[in-house]
């Protein structure tokens, strides 16, 4: 059995990586999928990503609750925002667009059509399902 290992260098790197815009061939899909993403997936660096998962785990916790107890809430005040209430949590949670399209899927109704509609009607939705 081998074992290979690599060496990192201990200096930082000085400058971004340079493209050789010569090679290999243009693909535009790749910016439109960019661009199709919800802000919650679209980052301009690795580091920009590093650092919202980094964030994201920080602040993360796991918790079972089954389905029927989550409370999805809309305010008049802000007609485009949905909030999750868990039972015996103060605060609300947002639900970010994987969890939303997953709480879509247990009340069986397509997350692409909910996202278009103004946040009270999901509300309704969700918590009569």
């Amino acid at each position: 059995m081998s074992l290979v290992t690599q060496t990192l260098d201990a200096d930082p790197v000085a400058a971004p990586f340079k493209v050789d815009v010569t090679r290999g061939r243009r693909v535009g899909r790749v910016s439109s999928e960019w661009f199709s993403r919800p802000a919650d997936e679209r980052y301009l660096s690795l580091a920009d990503l590093y650092d919202a998962v980094r964030d994201q785990a920080d602040r993360s916790r796991t918790r079972t609750v089954e389905s029927r107890h989550i409370l999805v809430e809309a305010h008049r005040d802000d007609p485009d925002s949905l909030a999750l209430r868990l039972p015996g949590d103060g605060a609300a949670l947002a639900p970010t667009h994987w969890s939303f399209g997953q709480l879509a899927g247990l009340v069986g109704a397509p997350a692409g059509y909910l996202r278009q509609l103004p946040a009270p009607r999901p509300a309704s939705i969700c918590n009569t399902a």
